[in-house]
């Protein structure tokens, strides 16, 4: 049975409607390239911007570099110089930009081999994106020494925390009265406390008997350093009678006034200094201030309050006075 001629032509329409339909949307896709703005160097050919092949090698790719480089960076480039002609300031800091990507693209070898496969599939467009931005957010930082960093950063927190935390607490506990006593009495009731005070006085003993045993074993030393320091004492200030310095009449004031040289390094510096002003390294000035010193001494004695109720508790009910009471 034949056809109406009517549906045939009505047929040859719609699939040439699909056709221009088809061509339409595959005209509208991305013409697959292999040189991408924005990817590596952009449109240009990295090994064509350092000016080498593809076969060449790290060492080829270095030299290249180096010798583009001292050609246009921005701090040795000068326009007009041979080989510059036509170049600008501006077009000579871009030149230097793309060969610095070219060379950052093509020293490092998976870089090199990303961009060489990028050449050779240029039909994989989006896949040449995910692989160098991933490159390129990639930590360069080992993401394991990063966790192991900020582990001990977190545990020297948490140990400071707590060790402030404990002696916030010991401080209370010592301080506090209630707090103190029961910790004194729990201790004498688990039998700590002696045992602590046993282990205390061994302590001392232990730190006596071992000071002892140094001070035996540096005897000598200490003597020669002794019989040195007295020698050239009495070569300096007795032989060539050299005048004193503020470290010897110092040391002739403290000896005046019979005191260690702790007792005499706890005076303010003011005091010492008056020392040096009234020149009581003189064994005469010393006698004069000793004797105004005792009858300051004794003044104050005679006029304070305090002096004057201690001598009458001394004289009423202070010790020697035997009562019925005693």
């Amino acid at each position: 049975m034949a056809m109406p001629a009517e549906s045939c032509c009505g047929r040859g329409s719609a699939v040439r409607s699909w056709w221009w339909l088809s061509a339409l949307l595959l005209s509208s896709l991305p013409v697959a390239r292999a040189l991408v703005e924005g990817l590596y160097c952009g449109t240009e050919v990295c090994y064509d911007v350092l000016g080498v092949t593809r076969e060449a090698s790290k060492a080829e790719i270095a030299r290249a570099y180096r010798q583009l480089a001292r050609r246009y960076h921005p701090d040795r480039f000068r326009p007009g110089e041979p080989g510059s002609e036509g170049e600008t300031v501006e077009s000579a800091h871009r030149k230097f930009l793309l060969v610095a990507t070219a060379y950052e693209t093509l020293k490092d070898e998976d870089t090199r081999r990303d961009y060489d496969y990028m050449l050779d599939h240029p039909e994989e467009y989006y896949q040449h994106y995910y692989t160098y931005y991933r490159r390129q957010l990639t930590p360069k930082v080992d993401v394991r020494i990063v966790i192991l960093v900020t582990i001990c950063a977190i545990s020297l927190f948490q140990y400071y925390s707590w060790h402030s935390s404990y002696n916030e607490a010991i401080n209370c506990l010592a301080n506090v009265p209630k707090y103190r006593i029961q910790a004194t009495l729990i201790a004498k009731e688990q039998g700590l406390l002696n045992r602590t005070k046993e282990k205390g006085k061994n302590r001392r003993a232990k730190e006596e008997i071992r000071e002892q045993e140094e001070e035996i074993v540096l005897f000598p030393y200490y003597l020669i350093s002794y019989v040195a320091w007295y020698v050239s004492w009495v070569y300096h200030f007795t032989i060539c009678r050299e005048e004193y310095g503020d470290q010897e009449k110092l040391y002739i004031i403290r000896k005046h006034m019979k005191i260690s040289q702790s007792q005499f390094d706890r005076l303010d510096e003011a005091t010492r200094q008056s020392f040096l002003e009234k020149h009581l390294w003189v064994k005469e000035n010393f006698e004069l201030y000793r004797a105004e010193q005792e009858e300051e001494m004794k003044v104050k004695m005679a006029t304070d309050p305090k002096m004057k109720r201690y001598r009458r508790w001394r004289k009423n009910e202070g010790p020697g006075r035997l009562t019925f009471d005693d």
